[in-house]
């Protein structure tokens, strides 16, 4: 069929055709070899600057190396020289407690001195004390006996004087009392004989009375 059909194309035609198709199909490879190569351009300069890119951090890279090893250089110097210095802050702080220490002990072997003689100055005071108390004791013990016994006997005069006194008060009114009793008993007796009289003369007046009721009935 294909070959009857180009058979009865007419030749001309056949070869315009050819002709536009191998145009065409160069055109295409040459577009295509133009893209390839722009393609390959871009990856060029994508690659290049990629590359400048990385040298530049290799070189700022470089840079923060030596800026962090001088970093690192100073942060040693620091830290030694910081070390030195607390070394000796703790040597003097040694030897000044090693001081203290030996100022504390002196003055607790001073404390200790100074308690040891108010201790012997204090057992020395109460022997001297006890002593002086027991010859002193029996003298002081027969003073005092006579001075209580002077103020026992003041005081029982005084209180027999006191109770005397009291007696003689409570015996007048003692009698007092006895008199106003006495003088009450009249009085009731007195009362009781004119409650007594009235009652009768009351009692009396009734019967008459009564005895007048009856006679005029």
């Amino acid at each position: 069929n294909f070959t009857n059909c180009t058979t009865a194309i007419p030749l001309t035609f056949q070869t315009n055709v050819l002709t536009e198709l191998k145009k065409w199909k160069l055109s295409l490879i040459e577009h295509h070899k133009l893209q390839m190569r722009q393609e390959k351009e871009k990856h060029t300069a994508h690659v290049r600057q990629l590359s400048n890119e990385m040298e530049n951090l290799k070189e700022l890279l470089h840079t923060y190396e030596i800026s962090i090893g001088r970093k690192d250089e100073v942060v040693i110097t620091n830290l030694t020289q910081a070390l030195e210095r607390q070394k000796e802050r703790i040597e003097l702080m040694r030897k000044f407690t090693l001081w203290r220490i030996q100022h504390v002990k002196a003055k607790q072997e001073e404390y200790a001195n100074r308690i040891a003689d108010r201790q012997f100055r204090t057992a020395l005071m109460k022997k001297v004390w006890a002593a002086w108390r027991s010859l002193s004791e029996e003298k002081w013990k027969e003073k005092v006996a006579r001075a209580c016994q002077l103020r026992a006997e003041d005081v029982c005069v005084q209180l027999t004087n006191d109770y005397e006194a009291k007696i003689a008060e409570l015996t007048a009114t003692l009698e007092q009392t006895k008199a106003e009793i006495l003088r009450l008993h009249s009085e009731r007796e007195q009362y009781e004989d004119t409650m007594k009289k009235a009652f009768m003369r009351g009692v009396c007046a009734l019967n008459l009375e009564a005895m007048t009721m009856f006679q005029g009935k």
